[in-house]
């Protein structure tokens, strides 16, 4: 398939990255030699069958210890950002949805988010002081749409909090990138890509350890 465009930053020049050709996921990798997003191309996406199977085997339980911790790799930098009963947005917030949880019991009101366990878009209609995507962005077929919409629902002055795991940028360590191995993990930013997002939006640009990126709204 010839691609015509990153499905970011819409920029065309695009090339080819990674093929695997094993049996376990069998998909090629693309690059944007602009923004420098990795992804998969619209035949070697999931169904949205083996999308929910897949996600059906997380076991995301809010009173898991450990889930929580993992959690409070985003939460703990946000919440020293925060002013005190913000009000915020998780987007995709899974089976178990457990970080609204963790915002909540700081004191902030929370709504969440999921196309396959809380769909309610009229979350979109309205605007939040943050908003969280913990384990998300990997997933999204249309990065630049759906981002865009949460950027868009972001008051000025605001917070959006990501955390993905991110690539190094070369392809001896894509090829065993562990990460990459999840059938529903088709889009992967670089820390070149979150700075692009930056520039794009005008916005700060915080990292948090090796996974975890704030933009605060200007």
């Amino acid at each position: 398939m010839q691609l015509s465009s990153c499905p970011l930053c819409d920029h065309p020049d695009i090339n080819h990255y990674y093929k695997d050709t094993s049996e376990h996921h069998g998909s090629d990798f693309y690059q944007c030699q602009r923004c420098r997003l990795i992804f998969a191309p619209p035949e070697d996406r999931p169904s949205p069958e083996e999308e929910f199977e897949r996600y059906e085997t997380h076991e995301n339980d809010p009173g898991d210890e450990r889930y929580r911790r993992f959690l409070n790799q985003l939460a703990e930098p946000m919440n020293e950002l925060l002013e005190p009963e913000s009000e915020g947005l998780d987007f995709g917030s899974g089976p178990g949805p457990t970080l609204n949880i963790l915002f909540q019991g700081q004191g902030h009101r929370m709504r969440i988010y999921d196309p396959f366990y809380a769909n309610d878009r009229s979350v979109f209609e309205n605007t939040y002081d943050f908003i969280t995507a913990t384990e998300v962005v990997e997933h999204l077929f249309c990065p630049g749409k759906e981002l865009g919409r949460l950027w868009r629902c972001l008051r000025p002055g605001g917070y959006l909090g990501i955390m993905t795991e991110m690539p190094r940028d070369n392809r001896s360590f894509f090829a065993d990138w562990h990460y990459r191995l999840d059938l529903t993990h088709v889009t992967f930013f670089t820390k070149t890509t979150f700075r692009w997002l930056a520039s794009h939006w005008d916005a700060l640009l915080t990292f948090h350890g090796n996974r975890v990126i704030i933009f605060r709204k200007s």
